[in-house]
C-alpha cells in the first residue's frame, strides 16, 4: 500500500499513526536501555581504573551516537524529501535495526579485547545516523496527515510513542531486577531487553511497509534533487540554527528525566535500582499524558504562548527543584521533582514539534526539521548524561544538572522569540 488517491478516514489515520510511530518506539526503546544499563555496559565493554572513568566512557559513546544524527538528518532527510516519507522511513528503520543487532551480539571486552568497545561505538553510530532522520520523518508525516486545526495533537504522538517505549523498557527492567541476581544482570541479563528489541523488528517492518504516502507529498509536482535540498538548507541556515535552539529545552529535559534519571537515582542519590526504574516508568506515563495536552493547547491558543510560558517556568524552577531533591533524597521527592519537570517537558514539546514543522520550507521540511532537531540532540540532549555526571563530579553539587537545563531553557526562550518575530507567517495557528 504505497499511496492512495482516496482521502484518509479517521480509522486509516489512527492506523497510520501506529504504523509510522512504531519505528520511533524502537529507537527510543534502545536509547533508553543504553542509558539505564550504562553501568552494566561499562562493566562489559569499557573496563577502567575507576567506576567514574568507566561510566564516563560509556556515556561518551552514548553521546557519540548523537554526533551522527546531524549527518543522518542531512543525508537521510534529503532522501526522504526526494523519494517520499514511506520509502525513506523504511530505510531509516533498516539502518536502526542493524545497529541494534550489532550491540546485542557483541562479546565482552574480556573475550575480544578492544574490538568490543569499537563495535559498540559502530552500533551506536548506526543508530544515531538512522535516528537523525527518523524523528523528523515521523513528525512531518504526522503533520501532513493531520486534520485542520489539530496538527499539534497529531504530532504529539511522535513523542508519545517514545514514552510508550520507556514504559515498556522500564517495566522489563523492573521485572528483571526482581527475577535476577545483580551478578547475573551484570554479566548477561542486561542484554535480554535489547534482544526483545531485535525480535520485534520484523513486526515493525511489516507495519512500515503498509504505510500510505501522504497527500501533501504526492500533490507536489516538483521534488528537489539531493544537491538542491542541501542548497536550500544552507540558504535557510538561520532558521535551522534557531530551530535547533528552540529544540534545546525539549531534548535536554527529556534525556535528563528519562535516560539519565535512573543512573542519577542509583549512583548519586543512592536509591535502589527498582525505585529509580519505578520513578522513570511513572515519569513516562506523565509525559504520555502531557504531550497531547501540550499539542492540543497549542492548537487552541497558539504555539508561542505555550512555548514561552514553559521555557520561562523551566528557567526559574529547574535548579531549585533539583536542589530540593539533592537535600532530601527519597523516592517520593524524586518522583515529585521529576513529575514537575515532566509537566514542563510535555507541554513545551507538544507545542514545539508542530511549530518546527511549520517554520521549515516545504521542499526541505524533513531535512530541515531533522537537522535542527539532530543538532540540538547532539549538542544538548545526547551529552546531558555525561555533562550532568561531570558537573556533579567537579562541583560537588548534586543539583548542578539544573544549571544545564536552565541554560537550555534560555536558549529555547530566545530562539522562540526570534523565530516568531522574524517569520512573516503566523506560527501561532495550527497551519
Amino acid at each position: 500500500m504505497h499511496s492512495s488517491n482516496l482521502p484518509m478516514t479517521a480509522r486509516t489515520r489512527c492506523s497510520a499513526i501506529l504504523r509510522v510511530t512504531s519505528g520511533n518506539f524502537l529507537e527510543q526503546f534502545d536509547f533508553f536501555l543504553f542509558g539505564f544499563y550504562a553501568t552494566y555496559i561499562a562493566h562489559t565493554f569499557f573496563p577502567a581504573s575507576s567506576e567514574f572513568a568507566s561510566l564516563m566512557m560509556t556515556f561518551a559513546v552514548f553521546g557519540a551516537g548523537f554526533l551522527m544524527r546531524p549527518v543522518g538528518a542531512i543525508v537521510l532527510g534529503a532522501y526522504i524529501d526526494k523519494v517520499g516519507r514511506r520509502k525513506g522511513l523504511i530505510v531509516t528503520l533498516s539502518i536502526m535495526a542493524a545497529g541494534t543487532f550489532l550491540i546485542v551480539l557483541i562479546p565482552s571486552y574480556q573475550t575480544i579485547g578492544l574490538w568490543a568497545p569499537f563495535l559498540v561505538l559502530c552500533g551506536r553510530l548506526l543508530q544515531g545516523f538512522s535516528a537523525g532522520a527518523e524523528l523528523g520523518g515521523v513528525s512531518v508525516y504526522l503533520a501532513e496527515i493531520a486534520t485542520p486545526g489539530r496538527k499539534g495533537f497529531y504530532t504529539s504522538w511522535q513523542s508519545g510513542s517514545q514514552q510508550v517505549a520507556i514504559m515498556v523498557a522500564a517495566a522489563m527492567g523492573f521485572a528483571l531486577n526482581a527475577a535476577m541476581e545483580e551478578s547475573t544482570l551484570r554479566e548477561w541479563g542486561w542484554r535480554l531487553p535489547f534482544l526483545f528489541g531485535c525480535l520485534i523488528v520484523p513486526f515493525i517492518f511489516v507495519l512500515r511497509r503498509k504505510l500510505e504516502e501522504t497527500e501533501a507529498f504526492t500533490a507536489r509536482r516538483n521534488h528537489l534533487a539531493m544537491r538542491d535540498v542541501f542548497k536550500t538548507l544552507l540558504a535557510n541556515w538561520q532558521v535551522v540554527i534557531a530551530g535547533m535552539l528552540m529544540v534545546a529545552m525539549t531534548t535536554t529535559a527529556f534525556y535528563l528525566i528519562t535516560v539519565y534519571a535512573p543512573t542519577f537515582g542509583k549512583k548519586v542519590l543512592m536509591l535502589s535500582a527498582s525505585d529509580s526504574l519505578l520513578v522513570t516508568l511513572l515519569v513516562a506515563v506523565s509525559n504520555f499524558f502531557w504531550l497531547p495536552v501540550g499539542g492540543a493547547l497549542s492548537d487552541r491558543y497558539g504555539r508561542k504562548p505555550v512555548l514561552v510560558t514553559m521555557a520561562m517556568l523551566a528557567l526559574m524552577t529547574a535548579y531549585p527543584a533539583l536542589n530540593l531533591l539533592a537535600e532530601a533524597p527519597s523516592f517520593s521527592m524524586m518522583l515529585t521533582v521529576l513529575l514537575w519537570l515532566s509537566f514542563l517537558y510535555g507541554l513545551y514539546n507538544g507545542a514545539m514539534i508542530p511549530a518546527l514543522t511549520e517554520i521549515m520550507p516545504v521542499e526541505v521540511r524533513v531535512a530541515g526539521f531533522s537537522l535542527a532537531y539532530s543538532l540540538a540532540t547532539a549538542i544538548f540532549g545526547g551529552f546531558t548524561p555525561v555533562i550532568s555526571t561531570a558537573l556533579i563530579e567537579y562541583t560537588g553539587d548534586k543539583a548542578s544538572p539544573g544549571y544545564w537545563m536552565s541554560f537550555a531553557a534560555i536558549c529555547a526562550l530566545l530562539a522562540t522569540l526570534y523565530l516568531y518575530r522574524r517569520s512573516a507567517l503566523s506560527l501561532q495557528t495550527a497551519g
